[in-house]
């Protein structure tokens, strides 16, 4: 899939865009950051919304995008083993340093009782800093960008549906990126088109 042939995708309203930058007002010098999320325990769509829905409610945070729903084998696991995933990724503004926008991250994940049994397991919820504005670093407890976003089509294709000009800092361009994981034909993602998540009020 390329990533200018979608025809689903949408432009944001002018109306969204406007009452987005209005609640922007509100942060002092927010910054720019790219969460991903997944599902594939439970009602997954509801679970995704929850989790906009949670995002948007979190103080010094604006989620000003969310991207078509996705979904895409799991990743890391033997096939038809798992259920598959629904994914998304949400363009957020705000105030919270990473370390904060970490917590809380873990913290939606508590709340819709995300189990950390084991690695690549099966999840109610993730939610993952993708990038957080130019920001490189490779503490222990968060490294920015995501370690493997660069390489996942179901982070790359959703991000360049609601910002098609985006970079994976130390990357390079999404579209560039994208152009590489196809050649490698690494896992399918189809977008869901009968789905949708919903930019909060």
């Amino acid at each position: 899939m390329t990533p200018n042939s979608d025809p689903t995708v949408q432009p944001v309203p002018a109306s969204v865009v406007r009452q987005v930058d209005a609640a922007d007002s509100t942060l002092h010098n927010p910054k720019y950051a790219v969460i991903s999320i997944g599902s594939n325990l439970g009602n997954r769509l509801e679970t995704l919304q929850g989790a906009v829905d949670a995002l948007e409610d979190t103080p010094g945070l604006r989620v000003k995008a969310v991207s078509p729903v996705y979904e895409t084998e799991p990743w890391g696991v033997e096939p038809d083993t798992q259920p598959s995933y629904f994914n998304a990724v949400v363009l957020i503004r705000t105030t919270l340093p990473p370390a904060s926008l970490l917590e809380r991250g873990q913290a939606i994940e508590e709340a819709f009782e995300r189990v950390r049994d084991e690695r690549w397991g099966p999840r109610t919820i993730d939610v993952d800093i993708v990038s957080y504005q130019d920001v490189v670093q490779s503490d222990p407890g968060l490294e920015l960008p995501h370690p493997r976003a660069h390489e996942r089509a179901f982070v790359l294709i959703p991000w360049h549906d609601v910002d098609p000009s985006g970079t994976v800092p130390g990357r390079g361009s999404i579209v560039e990126l994208l152009a590489e994981i196809d050649e490698d034909g690494q896992g399918e993602v189809v977008v869901r088109e009968d789905l949708e998540l919903v930019l909060p009020d």
